[in-house]
């Protein structure tokens, strides 16, 4: 029998098959391979504890200050890195092999040779072929790594490649989308970012437009328990059981070293005195030994680590989404909203009209079409923009070219193109919520999110003027056109000194409409 007949063909095929079934299998779990350990209280035994303890004026109120400059946020993170003395817990959904993800992962180095416990939690979903860096910052003593929902080989192959030969979909679509660092159990950097050029102002072509928190107070020690609680999930396993190195621990040591030295690692650009708040930066009030706050009270909010194992395509009465929903739905006059991913689905739209029936003022800012990273999204959410005018919404997407003729914002993203990125809410001008999570199927169904409650008017004045930068100055007002069609775009254009109407998508080519036309009927909007 050769090689060509049917039935060795089906033998190739099973043969092929089972090995890769195999190697779909994640390596049994043993507790000693991932052993259970714990954040640590604030305390003045460390100077952070110290700051933090002294600042609080009660036990149960939280202090935050908005960070809604980039250079500001990792400033922020890299100053919490360099002062922390007992721990650092940090989580993120991808931490990128850039300038500013190399910068970050040395700065946990350094805190790890001082003594520092460094606990670093990352979605696997962007760590293709990163393993030996991440294995190199791995191998130095005090530095534990662990990956959320981990693809089992392929290490090296690219993201859709490495989905796609998993064959366990529905596990390895499940993402961990939360962003949050601690320090010595005192003082926390959470919000939106993650931690890559764009993130903070050093992308070459493209920018986001964020927004981060520094916080201080009773919330951080939730914000403890829920990294613990993720720390030590199922889902969650470490580096080492997935990946492996050849070379010997001092080599990798090396190997870090060169691939994160100066040379490798470009520092940031001076910061400027102030931010658009007003705020100087983080590290000089630590200098101080007193951090100026607003005070309020706050709840933590997070999705379990199993989430979609528990959801089975619903929404679930403790995620996220369901909470800031509900918060939302209590609202008396208004909601304002910054979701750079906005696709309602049907069940928001029942709660769209629920809130319109009740004569609420709601407006959203998005991304448009030409400043989006994701039109997939803009497709899902360009089926709901004409019903969420005729309720009443007031609907803003950002505007690249706007951001431009802005001069603020135009000094700060150079010839770059801005994108939206801040997941806010404001309810009533006294509720808001800060977080990772998006308007969208994805974020309430099948990514973890997290995020905070907080009960604070004067905070909630300062975020809002932070949104209303994005909203007035550099997006497009958008609204039905006089015969009830979707959709016209309004901005105020200095050069003609008046109101300017456009027909079309702004900024967008003719290309760019005719592939999201294209695209449209194929996009599965569950999973948005």
């Amino acid at each position: 029998m050769n090689a060509s007949s049917p039935s060795w063909r089906l033998v190739l095929l099973w043969l092929c098959a089972a090995w890769l079934a195999g190697c779909t299998a994640l390596p049994v779990k043993r507790p000693d391979d991932a052993p259970v350990s714990q954040a640590i209280d604030a305390s003045a035994d460390t100077a952070l504890g110290r700051i933090a303890l002294r600042s609080i004026p009660s036990p149960e109120l939280s202090g935050f200050r908005l960070l809604p400059l980039g250079s500001y946020s990792l400033d922020a993170r890299l100053t919490l890195a360099e002062r922390a003395q007992k721990t650092l817990d940090v989580q993120y959904y991808h931490i990128r092999n850039d300038e500013t993800g190399r910068l970050l992962m040395r700065a946990l180095r350094d805190a790890a040779a001082r003594g520092v416990r460094v606990r670093l939690l990352l979605d696997d979903w962007y760590t293709s072929g990163e393993d030996d860096l991440l294995l190199a910052l791995a191998s130095h003593p005090n530095v534990e790594l662990r990956l959320f929902n981990p693809f089992c080989c392929l290490r090296g192959a690219g993201q859709l490649t490495r989905f796609v030969l998993s064959f366990d979909w529905n596990r390895v679509n499940h993402r961990m989308h939360n962003k949050l660092m601690v320090a010595d159990g005192a003082m926390a950097v959470i919000g939106g970012r993650n931690v890559a050029n764009e993130y903070y102002l050093r992308g070459a072509l493209d920018n986001f437009i964020d927004l981060d928190a520094f916080v201080v107070g009773a919330v951080v020690a939730d914000l403890s328990k829920i990294f613990d609680g993720y720390w030590n999930s199922e889902p969650v396993y470490p580096l080492q059981m997935v990946a492996a190195s050849p070379h010997s621990p001092e080599a990798q040591r090396s190997m870090f070293e060169i691939a994160t030295n100066a040379a490798m690692t470009q520092l940031p650009a001076a910061l400027p005195p102030n931010d658009v708040l007003g705020y100087g930066p983080i590290r000089e009030d630590l200098d101080a030994g007193q951090v100026g706050l607003i005070w309020g009270t706050a709840i933590a909010l997070a999705d379990t680590p199993n989430k979609v194992m528990e959801a089975k395509g619903m929404l679930l009465m403790n995620s996220v989404t369901y909470n800031v929903l509900d918060a939302m739905r209590m609202a008396q006059d208004e909601v304002i909203v910054s979701s750079p991913y906005l696709v309602p689905g049907k069940p928001g739209m029942v709660w769209l009209r629920e809130m319109a029936a009740r004569k609420l003022k709601l407006q959203i800012l998005t991304n448009s079409l030409a400043s989006t990273d994701e039109p997939a999204v803009h497709i899902g959410y360009s089926q709901y923009r004409p019903e969420m005018l005729r309720l009443g919404i007031d609907l803003y997407e950002l505007s690249s070219s706007r951001v431009m003729k802005n001069k603020r914002q135009s000094m700060l993203f150079g010839s770059s193109q801005a994108r939206l990125h801040a997941k806010l809410v404001v309810i009533d001008r006294k509720t808001l919520f800060i977080g990772s999570m998006n308007l969208d199927p994805r974020s309430a169904r099948i990514n973890t999110e997290m995020g905070v409650i907080v009960q604070s008017p004067q905070l909630a004045r300062e975020l809002l003027r932070v949104i209303d930068i994005d909203k007035l100055q550099s997006a497009y007002r958008v609204r039905l056109a006089a015969n009830g069609s979707c959709c016209e775009w309004l901005t105020v254009d200095d050069d003609l000194e008046g109101e300017m109407v456009l027909t079309t998508e702004p900024d967008s080519s003719f290309s760019m409409r005719l592939k999201t036309w294209l695209l449209a009927p194929f996009v599965p909007e569950q999973l948005l």
